[in-house]
């Protein structure tokens, strides 16, 4: 199964049997696919389907994601809602309960802390020097946060940690053009930057989906502060997932001369935008990222990394429905 990515500017997707056809108004017939093959459809900038084409979509559950040609997500059309009441009954009870979140949390920022260090730690085998004193911190603050006795000692203790993780990142990339100031969200202003964003947004439409399957509400989380509009239990699940899926595909993608300065457009504030060739380019590298087949340590499979998501959440799933203790995080090595 995979994702189709359609990023082609005026281009219209219709339907013919169970196949999508992709047109451009310029070249024609640009690709088709069999709905078989599709796990989700996402259209960046101005793509346009028919309605039958979301018909079919929806009668045989394949997500359609909307994003702007900048990299923002837009929303998701997919079927109707998953009917476990009693998960999301237990996934508020928890939210409400301060002890419970706190639990939760603590694990999902363990996860996050030591994937990170993990990162460093391959980095530092594959010959980046001057790495130890981050990875060695990077285990303490790892323990602080098994021991954080309040969200808001765990969210300062997360903040370290991407701080302590971050001032590495100029080691890290060895192509030349690409300074890395440390990490800016709002704008990107940067190369580097504007592809962890990117990265971000893609990973973000992944656990949306997951919620959506296993059967949470994706806005009642635990380790981010409630806001009207915010996914926060897609958040909180992001996290372990940043440095496994986002980062490294951003690092390979630059360091392995992937994408050039010249391949970002510069909008208002200095934003840094992908242009199309480029844009292609790294669609294709998280294509190939979250198809890699990686083992599931609690379901004890071989699945790729889309589906490990999809695990997490039903992990978690177990955990507030009390099949298991406590929310055991995806982690590498």
């Amino acid at each position: 199964m995979s994702t189709l990515y359609i990023i082609e500017e005026g281009a219209v997707v219709r339907k013919e049997g169970e196949r999508l056809k992709v047109y451009s108004a310029r070249d024609g017939l640009l690709l088709e696919m069999p709905t078989a093959q599709l796990e989700q459809v996402v259209l960046i900038g101005n793509v346009t389907v028919t309605a039958p084409v979301v018909r079919l979509l929806l009668e045989q559950g394949i997500g359609l994601v909307y994003m702007t040609s900048g990299g923002r997500l837009l929303g998701r059309l997919q079927p109707a809602e998953s009917k476990n009441v009693p998960l999301r009954w237990a996934q508020f009870q928890a939210a409400a309960d301060p002890a419970a979140s706190l639990a939760i949390a603590r694990s999902m920022v363990c996860g996050k802390v030591s994937n990170q260090r993990a990162f460093l730690q391959k980095a530092a085998r594959d010959g980046v020097s001057g790495l130890e004193g981050a990875i060695d911190h990077l285990k303490a603050l790892a323990e602080r946060a098994r021991r954080a006795h309040s969200l808001d000692a765990l969210r300062g203790i997360e903040g370290a940690a991407a701080a302590a993780y971050f001032r590495q990142w100029p080691r890290l990339i060895k192509a030349f053009g690409f300074p890395f100031p440390g990490r800016v969200r709002r704008p990107p202003t940067d190369p580097v930057n504007s592809l962890l964003s990117l990265g971000s947004v893609l990973l973000l439409n992944e656990v949306l989906a997951a919620c959506q399957v296993v059967g949470f509400d994706p806005y009642v989380g635990y380790l981010h502060m409630d806001r009207y509009g915010r996914p926060a239990l897609a958040l909180d699940l992001m996290e372990e997932f940043r440095p496994v899926l986002v980062d490294s595909t951003v690092l390979s993608f630059v360091n392995r001369g992937m994408v050039d300065p010249e391949d970002f457009d510069v909008g208002i504030g200095g934003t840094r935008t992908l242009k199309r060739p480029a844009l292609k380019r790294f669609l294709e590298a998280w294509e190939e990222k979250r198809r890699t087949m990686v083992q599931h340590p609690v379901f004890d499979w071989q699945v790729p990394y889309w589906r490990v998501i999809e695990l997490q959440a039903r992990v978690l799933a177990k955990v507030l429905l009390g099949e298991l203790q406590e929310y055991v995080p995806f982690l590498v090595r």
